[in-house]
């Protein structure tokens, strides 16, 4: 008796063993190929970027082939169906982790504070009229068209709609209501300068003084030197627009002026602005993104006798594509990550796209979001599709120039007017000797790279700092020319710490106004 007792209970035993086992083995099957979830359907909480090149040494091969077949898939689909992108993974520490790479830099309750000073007076009698020729592309023009405001206030002119630059290297036809939206320009100027659209009929023919303003020059200049021509003249015609006013030792309420006439009445024309936002909205659909400006294809260089190894070497070069796609790796970026390229045709062409976009399939730009007959309006006018590239671009939620251009600093200025949205500044003179030891085979891909990149850049991010002087030791123009500009950063000007309170409502407020939340 006392055996068959035995013999019952290890047959249970093994029974039970049996069926723990096959459940054992079925929930490790679940989780070890898990069905991916619809991205519109699972908890943004839940939603957590796996990277392919950083994790393909480390995860098993069955993770790996997913990832394998999911970037294909990336590859072939459309913006009106967004890849399924993420796996759910409830790991904290890999969730804060993720996190971290889209949090913004602490802004320390910086906020716009641009308001005039009791002191400020609205515009008085007007002298005469200026007229403004700009010159540059879309971002060398918005500054000076911003500038050329403040100067209008400091010579008490009333300023004409400035002319845009339709002959250089851009060739664009656009004329200023094309880009801008001009009645919003004229109305939230009008307790700072009077505009008007156009030069009273009865002055077409009057003399006028034409003046190529001195660069980098400050408010006793435009006193003493220019508007001492209004005893002759009624008209003064500023020939260019870039780098005519200084960018630092000016009055407040001058600073404050410009930063007014920028971020708040320089707006662009509302097909623009929907155009712009429409974009936004379709790469949104692929979750949080990076805008990245690439260098455009140009054979306009300033610098005509070029080294390209001491260039290079003194990180005065773009980064490349291939380049591009490291340092992305090396941060920690997933290879899901979507990614809205801002700049024209490539320098080199989409060739050099190539490895980049091996390593980050969702390369978006403006002609994969939108269709032709979309972009059409728009076509042709360099100036207008630059305008569509700023906007995705102020509104991305990481933005990375590959290179301080015009465009780059524009940006970066407007995000840390917008609140100090996360801008990282590559180190490109320390990337470039961590690429050459990787070509050379000194050292290779990994942990030990990523580390160091990371430690380069934890100070890059577009955290609150003053604006920077001129390098020590240079003079005259170069002494001009090695400050930081006054668009890239304008801070202390224009930007104050307030209560934790006050500025969260201040930013909140300026980003609605932005479509940024």
């Amino acid at each position: 008796m006392q055996k068959r007792r035995w013999l019952t209970v290890v047959i249970l035993r093994k029974l039970l063993t049996c069926t723990i086992c096959t459940m054992g083995l079925l929930a490790f099957f679940s989780v070890h190929v898990p069905q991916l979830p619809d991205p519109d359907k699972l908890p943004t909480w839940k939603l957590i970027k796996v990277s392919f090149y950083l994790q393909q040494r480390e995860t098993n091969f069955v993770t790996l082939s997913v990832q394998q077949e999911l970037g294909q898939e990336y590859v072939r689909t459309n913006v009106d169906k967004p890849p399924l992108s993420s796996f759910e993974l409830t790991i904290v520490s890999g969730l804060s982790d993720y996190e971290k790479l889209w949090k913004p830099p602490p802004n320390r309750h910086y906020v716009p504070c641009v308001e005039a000073s009791d002191s400020y007076n609205p515009p008085g009698n007007s002298q005469g009229y200026l007229l403004v020729h700009t010159n540059g592309g879309l971002n060398q023009m918005r500054a000076g068209i911003c500038d050329m405001v403040a100067v209008a206030r400091i010579i008490n002119a009333t300023l004409v709609i400035p002319e845009l630059d339709k002959k250089s290297f851009w060739q664009d036809l656009s004329n200023f209501a094309d880009i801008f939206d001009q009645n919003h320009f004229i109305n939230s100027l009008a307790d700072d300068v009077k505009v008007i659209r156009k030069l009273p009929k009865e002055l077409s023919t009057a003399p006028r003084a034409v003046m190529q303003f001195r660069s980098w020059s400050g408010q006793k200049y435009y006193q003493n030197n220019v508007a001492r021509l209004w005893s002759k003249y009624q008209v003064i015609r500023a020939a260019k627009s870039d780098s005519r006013l200084a960018n630092n030792n000016l009055p407040p309420d001058i600073q404050k002026l410009r930063c007014r006439a920028c971020y708040e009445a320089l707006r662009f024309s509302p097909r623009i602005e929907a155009m712009g936002n429409l974009l936004v909205d379709r790469i949104r659909k692929y979750g949080r993104y990076i805008a990245l400006h690439l260098r455009q294809n140009t054979t306009h260089w300033k610098v005509k006798d070029i080294n390209a190894t001491q260039q290079r070497i003194k990180g005065f070069c773009p980064l490349t594509p291939t380049e591009v796609g490291i340092f992305l790796s090396a941060l920690g970026y997933p290879s899901d990550t979507p990614i809205y390229v801002a700049a024209g045709e490539i320098h080199g062409g989409e060739s050099r796209m190539a490895e980049l976009q091996s390593r980050y399939p969702i390369l978006m730009n403006k002609e994969k979001l939108a269709t032709m007959e979309e972009l059409e309006p728009f076509m042709n006018h360099a100036s207008q599709m630059a305008a569509l590239d700023y906007i995705v671009s102020i509104q991305s939620d990481v933005f990375i120039p590959t290179y301080s251009g015009n465009m780059a600093r524009a940006v970066e200025g407007h995000r840390r007017y917008l609140g100090h949205r996360k801008t990282i500044s590559p180190d490109r003179r320390a990337l470039v000797r961590l690429f050459d030891k990787l070509e050379r085979g000194t050292i290779k891909e990994g942990k030990n790279l990523s580390q160091r990149i990371i430690e380069l850049h934890v100070k890059r991010q577009g955290s609150p700092r003053k604006r920077k002087g001129p390098i020590s030791g240079t003079r005259g123009m170069d002494r001009f020319r090695s400050e930081e500009a006054f668009y890239e950063n304008p801070l202390p000007d224009c930007l104050c710490q307030r209560g934790r309170e006050e500025s969260q409502m201040n930013v909140s407020a300026i980003k609605y106004s932005l479509r940024l939340v």
